[in-house]
Order: structure tokens, then sequence, then C-alpha cells
């Protein structure tokens, strides 16, 4: 049981494949895991609401989905395969580390304008303690990014995810802001379930100001 979410089931936060994530994510994979409709929506939700300042892009991948014309101060990748993140282009520095058991982050309190996690949040064991952390090291103010559609790696997700639908999934990501400290949470669905392609929602939480 997550103690941050006492009220959730004893085994939301198992997996089907509970062997080390690094494991499964020691071989790269160079492919986009949501259509090119959904990543055109996600770019743009990141061009109206990410300043171009220092952004942390949390479980990324070979690609970041930021918008190409914006010139950010600096984009700290992070993920679980060293590979994909030094082929990524978008990335000035980057670290491996597996969140599930070290949600710790190594960076300094209060040194970033944004965060993003783009289809990866459903992987999290301990979501409220690295969003705790995510919120820590944003500058006050400063907005978290979080993205998702309805694919996932089905043994590598939480079983609490599997367990509801795309409303379900905002309202579960919603609570994980709000034990984590953030402000003010919104939701946005960004391409409607029922749709052609994939369905793409995001919540997004900005850290307390001053």
């Amino acid at each position: 049981m997550d103690q941050d979410l006492p009220e959730l089931p004893p085994d939301a936060f198992a997996k089907i494949d509970r062997h080390p994530d690094p494991l499964f994510y020691a071989q790269p994979r160079f492919v986009t895991h949501i259509d090119a409709a959904a990543i055109a929506a996600v770019t743009d939700l990141y061009r109206e609401v990410v300043p171009a300042g220092d952004v942390l892009d949390l479980m990324s991948s070979w690609v970041s989905h930021l918008p190409d014309e914006v010139a950010y101060a600096s984009v700290i990748g992070h993920g679980l395969n060293a590979a994909e993140l030094a082929a990524n282009p978008r990335l000035t520095r980057r670290f491996v580390q597996d969140l599930n058991a070290a949600p710790d982050l190594p960076l300094d309190t209060a040194s970033l304008d944004a965060a993003l996690i783009c289809v990866a949040v459903q992987y999290l064991q301990r979501p409220v303690a690295v969003l705790s952390e995510v919120a820590r090291v944003l500058r006050p103010g400063s907005p978290v990014v979080i993205s998702f559609s309805n694919r996932c790696f089905p043994t590598k997700a939480v079983t609490i995810w599997h367990e509801l639908d795309g409303a379900g999934h905002a309202q579960l990501v919603g609570l994980y802001l709000e034990r984590a400290g953030f402000a003010h949470i919104e939701g946005r669905t960004l391409r409607p379930e029922g749709g052609p392609g994939d369905p793409m929602t995001a919540v997004v939480g900005w850290s307390a100001a001053d």
C-alpha cells in the first residue's frame, strides 16, 4: 500500500511483471508510443503551458515532443535507457534512474521552470513521492504537465491504471498531484476517446507560488 494514498486498495500499485523495471527497459525502443495527431496535441499544450526556461523531461526517451521553434534554456532528460536518452536531440543533460526504487531526484530545489511526464505516469509505483520531488525542484508557480493515452506496456502499468477508464485516469493523476502539494490542478482533454486515432488527456499541476 502507498502510505500517501491509503484509501486505494493494497495492491493498487502492483504490476503483472514484478521484475525490476531496468530489466524491461534495457533494450532501447526507438518508436513513438502514440500516433502523430496525439503527439501534435501534446506539443500544442507544451507550446501553451511550458515556458522557455529550464525544463525536466521525466521518464523521457529518444523524443520529447517539445515544439521545435522554442529555444529552452535547458532540457534535462530522465529515463531508464541511456541509449534512448543519448539519441534525444532536445536534451542538454540526462540521467538514468529507477524512480520506483529511488524517487529522490538529483536536482536542486527550485531550479526548474517546468516538468513533463508523457505517456509514462501509469508505471509509477510511488507517484506521490515522485511528484513531491517534482514539486520540490520546480520554481514557485511552475507547471508539471502529465499527459497520457489509453496505450501502455500492460505488464508494467500498475493495477489501478488497468481498472480505470480515461476519466478515472485523469482523476487519479489529479489525486497524485493534490497529495504531492500542487496548488492548482487542471485537466485537459487533448483528443477525445471514441474518435479516430489515439485519445489524449493531460493533467497540469502548478507548484505553489511564493
